[in-house]
């Protein structure tokens, strides 16, 4: 019995031996991935011959150092991951060994029988089964949604802002850097250690050497928390020189972070049909067809334009345009639909939307004040999927340039009017119009309602009726779509509701808070300024 013993000792010590070299190494390897590297021969990064200002380098800096702090962080995770292993390993050799030692003395042991881990595990999917991630739930009404928040590598877009937050920032608490650091790296390990249930193929490298993704390959990833249940993460990666995207979904049941499902999503060969309804703003459509010939025809490439016109007033300029674009892009994947009677755009929609006759496609409603990127025509790809979720992105709405860029001469182009900052525009979370679904989807749940007539309401009749049905609805604010600021006529033929929600999107568009506070302030502000200028001249004369 004796020497038992001693053999189980030298097997301990040997175990925590090995440990400690295996923690060693892991801390030699954190060294030499956060050291800085030196090249006397790289040059900074830019156009050959450009200049570039301070500002330039000193955000190339910080982008560099968040990036190093971010793995860095990542390293000191696993390092601590690893200690606790040890102590844990380390604790349960020295239990084993105390009892060996009271059975050695001839003391009987009773102890209370540990809970099984399988009972663990049930109980940890049965909070997946419970949550809203496999299949949608009926909900009462729009309001009874759990949004989604969008994140990439190094900022989350997020719907709360209260006074403090920002519509796009990054992260500042150090829970959520660590929370979805771990979430990434946590994906990555199951793209890249692949179980044999996954719905993936082993790839290969261009010289045959097993692929592996990283961090850099994250394209986007949105979550949300169910109180009661966990937190759901959808995670999208790409290798820059493939097509296929890789989606993996976890879930946090309050407890360690559980793999849904891993799979592999082809979009190379879905066509997204935008449906556009339209009556008479020629010069808007005209705007809007610059934008989609520099995204769907020179970028995207896998695009058909739906176009439903109301009237007979501007038919003739809106053929003009779409045959000028379409001429000089050599397009032709477009259809006009005329339509002689009062606009109205479920109206419209449906008639766009049957105006299909090639089978299932993937349709995007579209207004004409939209502006949308490549990114996010395949956000919409992804995030569609027919007789299992639909998708309604969260548009960001632009205020009046007039008023966000009044200390300038003229507003900038569109372009450069397209940032997430509080004064710039606000994430427009009661709209509804802006959604990407199958043909299929939208016609089993019976398109638009034709009762409601004028300004809004059939987007969120639309909305109720798969809330209330079994599809999913991902909901979630996207960068790549903004809603472009326009003057809004709220006319006298409404219903005192519609013209309350006319009335409010209207004021709800034009400024941010403290834009607006300025204008009802400004005699006052400018009274001030008189009596300041006043006295300053009153002194120099004195």
């Amino acid at each position: 019995m004796p020497r038992r013993g001693l053999i189980l000792q030298t097997r301990t010590h040997w175990l925590l031996l090995g440990l400690a070299l295996l923690c060693t190494l892991i801390l030699f390897m954190y060294l030499l991935e956060c050291a800085p590297q030196t090249d006397g021969n790289a040059s900074l990064p830019g156009v050959v011959g450009e200049s570039y200002g301070k500002e330039y380098y000193q955000a190339l800096l910080q982008e560099q150092e968040e990036h190093y702090q971010t793995r860095a962080t990542s390293l000191k995770r696993q390092i601590a991951q690893l200690k606790q292993e040890l102590q844990e390993m380390s604790e349960k050799m020295r239990s084993l060994q105390e009892r060996k030692n009271v059975g050695a003395n001839g003391i009987g042991y009773q102890g209370n029988k540990e809970q099984a881990p399988s009972d663990l595990l049930e109980f940890l999917h049965s909070q997946i089964d419970k949550a809203e991630v496999s299949i949608g739930a009926k909900l009462p009404s729009e309001y009874g949604v759990i949004p989604f928040e969008s994140f990439t590598l190094m900022k989350v877009f997020q719907l709360e802002m209260g006074l403090t937050r920002h519509p796009e920032e990054k992260p500042v608490r150090k829970d959520k850097r660590d929370e979805l650091v771990e979430v990434i790296e946590a994906g990555l390990e199951v793209i890249n250690n692949p179980d044999e249930d996954d719905e993936q193929d082993n790839e290969e490298g261009p010289l045959g050497e097993k692929l592996i993704f990283n961090e850099n390959d994250f394209v986007e990833g949105y979550y949300r928390t169910e109180r009661d249940k966990g937190t759901q993460y959808e995670l999208f990666f790409k290798k820059a020189d493939l097509m296929e995207y890789r989606h993996v979904t976890l879930f946090r049941p309050f407890g360690p972070l559980m793999k849904v499902k891993s799979e592999m999503i082809d979009i190379t060969r879905s066509i997204i049909n935008i449906i556009v309804p339209l009556a008479e703003r020629t010069e808007a459509f005209a705007q809007f067809m610059q934008n989609f010939r520099d995204v769907c025809i020179h970028q995207d490439k896998r695009i058909h334009l739906t176009v439903v016109y109301f009237g007979k007033e501007g038919l003739s300029k809106v053929k003009s345009i779409l045959e000028s674009v379409t001429s000089d892009s050599n397009f032709h994947n477009y259809t006009l639909v005329s339509l002689n009677e009062e606009f109205n755009r479920g109206r419209g929609l449906n008639v766009g939307a049957r105006a299909w006759d090639k089978g299932e496609v993937l349709m995007f409603f579209c207004d004409v004040d939209i502006y949308f990127s490549a990114e996010f025509l395949n956000s919409c790809r992804l995030n569609a999927e027919p007789g299992k979720k639909v998708f309604y992105p969260v548009v960001f709405s632009l205020y009046n340039p007039a008023i966000v860029y009044a200390n300038q001469d003229v507003p900038p182009p569109v372009e450069q009017q397209l940032v997430h900052k509080k004064d710039s525009g606000f994430w427009r979370d009661f709209g509804f119009g802006m959604t990407c679904q199958y043909r299929s989807d939208f016609l089993t749940i019976g398109g638009f309602d034709m009762e409601v007539k004028g300004w809004g309401g059939e987007d969120v009749h639309l909305y109720r009726k798969y809330l209330h049905g079994d599809l999913m609805v991902i909901r979630t604010p996207v960068p790549g779509l903004f809603h472009l600021w326009h003057e809004k006529r709220c006319a006298d033929e409404l219903t005192p509701e519609q013209y309350r929600m006319c009335i409010q999107s209207k004021a709800m568009n034009e400024a941010s808070h403290s834009h607006l506070g300025m204008l009802v302030f400004r005699e006052e502000i400018e009274t001030h300024l008189h009596k300041q200028a006043y006295r300053t001249n009153s002194e120099a004369v004195g």
